[in-house]
């Protein structure tokens, strides 16, 4: 009774511990939405129901250009913000459904599908800045070549946005991405020129002398054959009056290629989100193994020295002061093990950040819950399907095969052309002066065969549009799969924040008690040793489920939202 009691008293100051959150944007979840799916005892849910973590649906245009590509590219986060504010201080939400479509509604409080809930973590607009010192130089040819260039002179410690925002500016694969739509962007403009007429001027000056009527002079003996000059000019107008749909099915090509890379830089944004907040959590993880492992090393160190006081006043053995040493010598083993994987973990996230060789980063933010998820399973995957840059990206190939195609086949059809020319002519010293002409006329042309050139080229595209079509399919089900894997490891991870939590309590307690008993001489060290052990596993295993749930929210909002939907 007096253990349940005392266990009574330590879980809420360790519950709230571990479950305050930051409340950032969105609007608040009343708590009797917050179901947890496990028994709790009442001091626990009192402390869970005291979250007050700000959810909704916003709009999140983290990256320039990317919103061109998106059905909803008409809302804009004010529009959200009036939706959600338009009934006073009882603030409603936005449903996921009405933000693809142009004119968001908003739904009441009872409405489907739930708020979707976004963590605190999530940045918005990218606006918190980065150290000067965490820029790289922009000469991306630069390399060192002294051992001072890349030695670590700068350790800095940034939040997950900062984070964001620096993979936002360095990241090397988005600026590729977004060189690449700048590309896709030239290639749309030279389409759009074979729309227009061409217009050309040609010019010759020469001086000849025709060997012939050198000759024919030696020979008659009359005349006096002299070297001419000429000069001619001519301008020419050429316009493409019916090519059989070729021009516009090139124009067409284009802009699905630049929808499509807008559509990769999208994709690839969300990518870069995921990796640098896994990375994020990661170094997070290795810090708290850190503190949990120097945690161990100063129980164990304590453990020993009341051992060694034990055996000096005659009521300690020998052996156990050995015990304690090797279990001391075992955690400063984990300990060393422990900075090691901090110094990689550090090193990996200032790798996907693309950080300056001499900087490094460390993690600011302390471990806490992210955020809460309110959709339904069902709800969550229909939400992906429609925001998912990959499923629309497949549609575009498509629709790239079919220009294609129709450019294959146009060769096969009529091509008619304006063409018309104005002629100039002169020729020095013949005291004639210079003589103009011109011509007007339209060609037509019309290609009998080909040997099969065009059909073979259509039957490409056309098969390109099956493989489109496959694909779709294909990327369907992953994106279901992504999120049911999500959504089933986010839900497990949630209980067992709520286990790890409770066991953290009672490890505790446990040591507690069992350095009293060992003080009082009613214990054994081998007691100790087991309650330091559990202790640390408790502690790393709270760590764990929280770093754990995070990663499956962040990999949750990566499967279910695109950057346009957040």
């Amino acid at each position: 009774m007096k253990g349940q009691k005392l266990f009574s008293t330590l879980l809420p100051g360790v519950t709230a511990a571990v479950l305050t959150t930051q409340p950032v944007w969105a609007n608040t979840v009343s708590n009797k939405e917050i179901e947890f799916h496990t028994d709790l005892t009442p001091a626990l849910f009192d402390n869970l129901t005291k979250l007050k973590t700000d959810f909704t649906t916003t709009i999140d245009s983290n990256f320039d250009g990317i919103s061109k590509a998106r059905p909803w590219e008409g809302i804009v986060p004010s529009q959200v913000n009036r939706c959600i504010n338009q009934q006073g201080k009882k603030k409603s939400r936005v449903s996921a459904a009405a933000l693809l479509s142009s004119n968001p509604v908003c739904v009441s409080d009872k409405g489907r599908p739930k708020t979707i809930a976004q963590g605190n973590n999530l940045p918005r607009n990218f606006i918190n800045q980065v150290p000067d010192s965490l820029i790289p130089n922009p000469n991306l040819l630069q390399f060192p070549v002294r051992p001072d260039d890349v030695r670590v002179q700068n350790n800095q410690a940034i939040s997950l946005s900062q984070a964001w925002e620096l993979a936002r500016r360095n990241n090397k694969q988005l600026q590729a991405a977004q060189l690449e739509l700048d590309r896709s962007h030239a290639g749309l403009r030279q389409a759009q020129a074979t729309l227009l007429p061409s217009l050309t001027v040609s010019t010759s000056l020469s001086r000849s002398q025709s060997a012939g009527g050198e000759l024919q002079t030696i020979i008659t003996r009359r005349g006096n054959d002299e070297p001419s000059t000429d000069f001619s000019g001519q301008l020419q107008l050429s316009y493409g009056i019916y090519t059989s749909g070729r021009q516009q099915a090139t124009v067409r090509e284009a802009e699905e290629q630049i929808r499509n890379d807008e559509l990769e830089l999208e994709r690839l944004s969300e990518e870069i989100r995921l990796n640098v907040a896994t990375q994020y959590y990661d170094l997070q993880a290795a810090d708290e193994s850190v503190r949990i492992a120097q945690s161990a090393v100063k129980n164990a160190e304590a453990s020993l020295k009341d051992a060694l006081a034990l055996e000096k006043a005659g009521v300690g053995t020998k052996f156990d002061v050995l015990r304690f040493q090797v279990n001391l010598a075992n955690a400063q083993q984990d300990l060393t093990t422990s900075r090691s994987q901090q110094r990689i973990a550090s090193r990996r996230l200032a790798n996907i950040l693309s950080l300056p060789q001499s900087a490094n980063v460390t993690a600011a933010e302390k471990i806490q819950i992210a955020g809460l998820w309110q959709l339904s399973l069902e709800d969550s995957i229909t939400t992906a399907f429609q925001g998912r840059p990959e499923l629309q990206q497949q549609l575009v190939q498509r629709n790239i095969n079919e220009q294609r195609r129709r450019q294959a086949l146009s060769q096969l059809g009529p091509q008619v052309n304006l063409i018309a020319s104005y002629d100039v002519i002169d020729q020095f010293q013949d005291r004639t002066r210079l003589v103009d002409g011109y011509s007007l006329g339209v060609r037509a042309s019309l290609n009998l065969y080909d040997g099969g050139d065009a059909n073979a080229r259509a039957q490409q595209a056309k098969i390109g549009i099956a493989v489109a079509e496959t694909n779709f399919a294909n990327t369907r089900n992953q994106i279901r799969l992504q999120v049911e894997e999500a959504y089933n490891n986010l839900s497990s991870n949630r209980e067992n924040i709520n286990t790890a939590t409770t066991a953290l309590g009672q490890a505790t307690e446990a040591l507690r008690l069992a350095q009293l008993r060992f003080k009082a001489g009613v214990g054994t060290q081998t007691e100790v040793i087991a309650a330091e052990n559990d202790l640390t596993r408790a502690d790393g295993s709270r760590t764990r489920a929280i770093i754990d749930y995070n990663r499956a929210l962040v990999s949750l909002q990566r499967a279910v939202f695109s950057t346009q939907v957040r």
